[in-house]
């Protein structure tokens, strides 16, 4: 079953949060609240103009997909050094553009990825969203997730996925304190080992980083999870992945610092309390009334 429109389709079940005018205009952001059911009109648009371009492929089983905004430095090397298989398994890139200013979808068409281009910034965590279902759509079996700032180190990507490939786990992160960090924020620091205080505390389960970007989900999985988050996403899709029953696997993995550019994550006290709202209502929503598996 399709879970986007296809060529020529509106997404008339999606509702817009931004005016036609502000939406239509490149690089236009998009009010940080909760985001309207998949798909919305920003997304809708998106679909129409990547399966007008590309004519609707055919991805192949493994697809890393990439939010990317403002990223026309960083993205380049993160994939010049994409591996070409895993797993045994050849590896598509799908690039969604989150409403960029500058060269990124440029960057990403040059390197060879498949890139989604959403006309209006709306947060990494639509943009994720977007490109879940669009990779599940085009036949995605599994999905990785990475960041465009090369924090993560690709070599890695091949340990991520065999407890997916293996059956046994449906949901995999790395994490930077089973592994290795390099950090230049105290903050951060300190932040990262809350929040997994927190999410061990609501979901009654050893979790030790709720926010590491690297990560392997089945497709069928990330689609099935409520997601409305914008921008704060990553302790929503573990949280409603482990509301569903999806097991859960955690390994050691390695976290650098930027290779170039700023965060977009904000100060960290913002960061730090949009984080928590977002776990609080996260559990709230699921946990009443599902049964977690441990």
């Amino acid at each position: 079953m399709d879970l986007l429109p296809r060529s020529g389709g509106r997404g008339e079940t999606g509702v817009t949060i931004t005016t036609e005018a502000d939406s239509e205009r490149p690089g236009a952001r998009h009010p940080r609240r909760g985001l309207a059911p998949y798909p919305d009109e920003v997304d809708a648009r998106a679909v129409e103009e990547f399966h007008a371009r590309y004519q609707h492929p055919r991805l192949s089983e493994l697809v890393v997909v990439i939010a990317a905004f403002n990223e026309q430095d960083g993205l380049g090397p993160v994939l010049a050094d994409m591996p070409k298989k895993c797993n045994g398994m050849d590896v598509d890139v799908l690039v969604v553009v989150d409403g960029a200013t500058d060269d990124t979808a440029e960057i990403a068409r040059e390197q060879g990825a498949y890139t989604c281009v959403a006309d209006t910034n709306r947060g990494q965590g639509a943009a994720l969203r977007l490109g879940y279902h669009l990779a599940a759509e085009c036949g995605a079996t599994y999905l990785v997730t990475t960041d465009a700032d090369g924090q993560y180190d690709n070599t890695e990507m091949d340990s991520l996925l065999s407890p997916l490939v293996d059956d046994e786990a449906d949901f995999v992160t790395g994490s930077r304190r089973l592994g290795h960090e390099e950090s230049d924020n105290r903050m951060r620091w300190i932040g990262v080992r809350v929040f997994a205080w927190l999410a061990s505390l609501l979901t009654l389960r050893k979790i030790t980083d709720t926010s590491f970007g690297f990560r392997a989900m089945r497709a069928e999985l990330a689609c099935t999870i409520t997601l409305t988050e914008p921008q704060y996403q990553a302790s929503e899709l573990l949280l409603g992945a482990l509301a569903t029953g999806a097991r859960l696997r955690e390994l050691p993995m390695s976290m650098r610092l930027r290779n170039n550019g700023t965060s977009k994550k904000g100060k960290n006290l913002r960061y730090g309390a949009n984080y928590t709202r977002v776990m609080l209502t996260t559990w709230l929503r699921e946990y009443p009334y599902r049964n977690v598996r441990k």
